[in-house]
């Protein structure tokens, strides 16, 4: 791979892909809507070209992918629009893909695993989503299978890292750095899993750099689980953060999703707090090699740190 381009540049996962890919010497092409966050975010790397465009618009698209040999799938959007834009723009990608000759390399979450029973959850576990969104994910799944692109299908669980906005973690990191008093969605005893973007991102480009690894499903798991307790516990001790911390339950969510739709879209995820879907990354260590495994310590202090810099300045 000499040049790779990033559909969804300036998120969380879109950013820590960019910055990995540059590590390893690879041309960028960073594609997202925003101009002016894409210039704040990367208009000192020397080997990312910035693109703004819409990924709905076919000769914009081109444009962008012209000469890519990977296009990086990382754009999301808002809970309530899924419906109608995820497959729509899983469409386009597809589209353009076959048009340049390039690979596809998608990043996935959990969701289309649905409710599950087992502890681990492999590639091979049967997805059987239960939910609206779980069932989105499981249509794009199958449909970039069903395409002819070589492509990869990558699975991450609940994400937290700079510029990782768009996370459940986020606005609790985000009033801890504040100093301000802070929720957690779900209960802080249960164990559950958060994957720092940048571990995320490394063996995400470790595995689009293999010629062997496409048309595949890969989980990437975090370091290991953790509890929402000693995940606060951590903040304290790197932050001095003082206050306590409110655990926000499903009741809660319901009653404001009465007056935001994107929160009450956040209502049937929720068992994934209560019952999480832990990944076994034992098909990558086996093929691949050792995880990458920031510890949270120092993925909390990383991520703390940007927010100070780039969000709360």
């Amino acid at each position: 791979m000499k040049t790779a381009l990033v559909v969804g540049a300036s998120g969380g996962m879109g950013y820590a892909l960019v910055n990995e890919l540059v590590s390893r010497n690879i041309h960028v092409k960073a594609f997202a809507r925003n101009k002016e966050k894409l210039v704040a975010l990367f208009q000192h790397h020397k080997n990312v070209e910035i693109i703004s465009g819409d990924a709905f618009n076919e000769q914009e698209m081109m444009k962008a992918s012209n000469g890519v040999d990977v296009i990086f799938h990382a754009i999301s959007f808002p809970y309530q629009d899924w419906a109608k834009q995820h497959n729509r723009c899983l469409d386009m990608v597809i589209k353009i893909a076959e048009k340049q000759g390039a690979k596809i390399a998608l990043v996935d979450n959990i969701y289309a695993y649905g409710r599950q029973s087992t502890n681990r959850i492999t590639e091979e576990t049967r997805k059987e989503p239960q939910t609206k969104k779980g069932k989105i994910r499981l249509a794009m799944e199958n449909k970039l299978k069903e395409s002819n692109i070589t492509s990869l299908i990558v699975h991450l669980p609940d994400l937290y890292g700079p510029n990782a906005e768009n996370t459940i973690l986020y606005e609790t990191l985000k009033k801890v750095a504040q100093g301000k008093k802070a929720n957690f969605v779900g209960n802080m005893q249960v164990k559950r899993e958060f994957l720092y973007t940048v571990d995320g991102a490394k063996a995400m480009v470790e595995l689009a750099l293999r010629d062997d690894t496409y048309n595949q499903n890969w989980n990437v798991p975090a370091v290991h689980t953790i509890t929402g307790e000693e995940l606060v516990k951590i903040l304290r001790d790197i932050t001095g953060y003082k206050k306590g911390i409110r655990t926000v339950s499903k009741g809660m969510i319901r009653l404001i999703g009465i007056f935001s739709p994107s929160m009450k879209e956040v209502v049937e995820m929720l068992y994934l707090t209560e019952k999480p879907v832990i990944l076994s990354g034992e098909k990558y260590e086996k093929e691949i090699g050792t995880l990458p495994g920031t510890s949270y310590r120092v993925g909390l202090e990383e991520t703390i740190k940007w927010m100070k810099k780039r969000v709360l300045k």
